[in-house]
């Protein structure tokens, strides 16, 4: 089992259309190459609840962030948070469930990051409030 050690936080950097855009992620993803979705989990607007969607299995590296696949989880916010800051709503939930990887994993909030962190993009978005998140979690 790998030992997860880090939270990398990813927005898709499209529009949430209210429908489920999680395969066409998968999609692009496997056109990569890849094995499979490079996140983890993910969390998007379907109809007028979020849900989160599953990617790689945990016992699974990720395909997300270059040089911390073998440690980090990757979680993909749905939408482009660049242009716009997340709901809350999304956020709440997002939130309850990455709790649930901490407790289960020994994961500690100081290792929450965004993907920014690690390249130079924006991802997580520009008006994502990574630390406001991070207090969620808490």
């Amino acid at each position: 089992m790998i030992k997860w050690t880090h939270i990398i936080l990813h927005h898709s950097l499209t529009e949430d259309s209210q429908t489920v855009s999680w395969n066409a992620i998968r999609k692009y993803h496997l056109s990569k190459g890849w094995y499979d979705i490079g996140y983890h989990a993910g969390i998007e607007l379907v109809g007028d609840e979020y849900v989160i969607m599953a990617g790689r299995p945990l016992n699974m590296q990720g395909a997300h962030t270059k040089g911390m696949n073998d440690k980090a989880l990757g979680f993909c916010f749905v939408g482009n948070y660049d242009l716009t800051s997340p709901p809350a709503a999304m956020l709440v939930k997002a939130a309850a469930y990455i709790k649930g990887w901490m407790d289960e994993l020994n994961i500690f909030s100081e290792n929450i990051h965004g993907h920014r962190d690690y390249a130079n993009k924006t991802c997580s978005g520009t008006k994502f409030d990574i630390p406001m998140f991070v207090e969620l979690l808490r």
